[in-house]
C-alpha cells in the first residue's frame, strides 16, 4: 500500500466511461471504477466547478448517456442540489447508472441516501453496485452502517470486501463503542480472508482505529499485525503490516520491530 489510505486511493481514479464500464460489468472483471475519480476539494468554489455542476444538474434529467455524463460530474464535485436527482437513479435498471449514482451519493452525502445505499449493499444483484455502496457508506459514519459493513466483509465477494475495511475505519472512528466491534470484525477478516488486498486493508483500518480502543484490544491488534508481518505469505501484506506498526509510533512496538530486525526476522 502507498501512504494514501485505501479510500483516498480509490478516489484518485474513478472512470465512468460508459463503454468501458459496460464491458467491465459484463465480464465481471476486477477493475476498479473508483480508480479515476479526482479529489477536487480545493476547487469546490471555483467558477468552473459551479458551471460544471449547473450543467450536470441538467444532464441528470435527460437521456441515459447524458445522465452518465451528469453522474460523472457529481462523482467529482459536491453540490447538494444534485441529491434529489441522484436518489431516483439508485433504482435504474442499468447497473452502470446505479453504480454511478451510488458513488455520486458518496461524494455528496445526504441523510435520505442512507437507507437506499444500505439496501443496495445488502441486496443488489450486481457486485459493482454493492462495491460502490461499501465505499460510499464510509462517508456516512454517523449512520447505522457498522453492522451492514461488517456483514459484507464477512460474506460478500472480494471486490466488495476490498472496500469494507476503509469504511469500517471511518464508521468506527466516531466512538470507542463503534471502534471495538469494527476492530473485532477486522481482526477476524485479517486472519481468515483469502485475498491479500483485503487483509492489507484490514491492517490499515486496524491501525486507524487503534487509538480509539482500550489497551487490551490495542494489544490484540498489535499481536495480530505482528503475526501478519512474520507469517503472511504475501509480501504486500507483510509490508502493510510493518508500515502500520511503525505508524503507531508506540515506543514499545518500535523497540519490538528493532529486536526482530536484530534477530534476523526482518530486513
Amino acid at each position: 500500500m502507498t501512504d494514501a489510505s485505501p479510500r483516498d486511493q480509490g478516489l484518485a481514479g474513478l472512470s465512468l466511461d460508459p463503454e468501458l464500464l459496460a464491458r467491465e460489468l459484463a465480464a465481471e472483471q476486477d477493475g476498479d471504477p473508483l480508480d479515476a475519480i479526482a479529489i477536487d476539494d480545493g476547487e469546490e468554489h471555483s467558477l468552473d466547478v459551479a458551471r460544471a455542476c449547473d450543467q450536470g444538474l441538467i444532464l441528470l434529467t435527460q437521456s441515459h448517456d447524458q445522465r452518465l455524463q451528469g453522474l460523472q460530474v457529481f462523482c467529482e464535485h459536491r453540490d447538494p442540489r444534485a441529491v434529489p436527482l441522484l436518489l431516483p437513479l439508485l433504482q435504474r435498471p442499468c447497473p452502470v447508472e446505479r453504480m454511478s449514482a451510488v458513488y455520486s451519493l458518496g461524494r455528496n452525502p445526504s441523510p435520505p441516501a442512507v437507507q437506499p445505499l444500505l439496501q443496495l449493499l445488502q441486496i443488489d444483484s450486481n457486485a459493482y453496485v454493492r462495491k460502490a455502496a461499501a465505499w460510499s457508506l464510509g462517508n456516512y459514519p454517523d449512520a447505522p452502517v457498522l453492522n451492514p459493513l461488517m456483514q459484507a466483509l464477512q460474506t460478500d465477494v472480494a471486490a466488495v470486501r476490498l472496500w469494507c475495511p476503509g469504511s469500517l475505519a471511518e464508521a468506527g472512528s466516531r466512538s470507542a463503542s463503534k471502534a471495538d466491534p469494527a476492530a473485532g470484525q477486522l481482526l477476524s477478516s485479517l486472519r481468515i480472508d483469502s485475498e491479500p488486498v483485503v487483509r492489507s486493508n484490514c491492517i490499515w483500518a486496524l491501525g486507524r482505529l487503534h487509538e480509539q480502543l482500550v489497551p487490551p484490544r490495542q494489544q490484540e491488534i498489535v499481536e495480530a499485525i505482528v503475526e501478519s508481518l512474520l507469517q503472511d505469505s504475501e509480501a504486500s501484506v507483510r509490508d502493510e503490516a510493518r508500515t502500520a506498526l511503525e505508524q503507531l509510533e508506540d515506543p514499545g512496538v518500535i523497540e519490538r520491530l528493532q529486536a526482530l530486525i536484530e534477530e534476523g526476522f526482518l530486513h
